[in-house]
């Protein structure tokens, strides 16, 4: 049984998958069942993925790490999301980028952030308020 915003990966192909509505089957990819991606919400290690969220003046800033994370061909950010209200706003990087995204997004309500690495998975994190 699936949810809706779970992340799904094929260890085959690499296909990656986002559940926009939820269903009851199992999601296959390259005739196997995909692997359902745990958020993780505190860094180990040397490198950082945790989301820093900032209130800007236009928005919203995320930042990826206390420490920048690392964007190089075979390790880097691929992509930055927030969520508020349900709202899905997300950015995608390549190697080369700074590990940080802006959304011109106003609000009040909570934030939720959460990134995707390449080497290390799905991390996500929380407005403090």
């Amino acid at each position: 049984m699936t949810e809706q915003k779970q992340i799904y990966k094929c260890n085959i192909c690499g296909n990656i998958v986002e559940v926009l509505h939820a269903g009851a089957g199992e999601l296959v990819c390259c005739g196997q069942p995909m692997e359902l991606f745990k958020e993780k919400t505190e860094d180990q290690g040397l490198e950082k993925h945790v989301p820093v969220i900032e209130k800007t003046l236009t928005g919203i800033k995320i930042k990826i790490g206390s420490i920048p994370h690392p964007m190089e061909e075979s390790h880097y950010i691929e992509w930055i999301e927030v969520i508020v209200s349900k709202k899905a706003h997300r950015a995608f990087l390549k190697p080369g980028d700074k590990p940080e995204a802006d959304f011109e997004i106003k609000t009040e309500e909570k934030i939720k952030a959460r990134e995707y690495c390449n080497i290390h998975g799905l991390w996500i994190s929380y407005e403090q308020k």
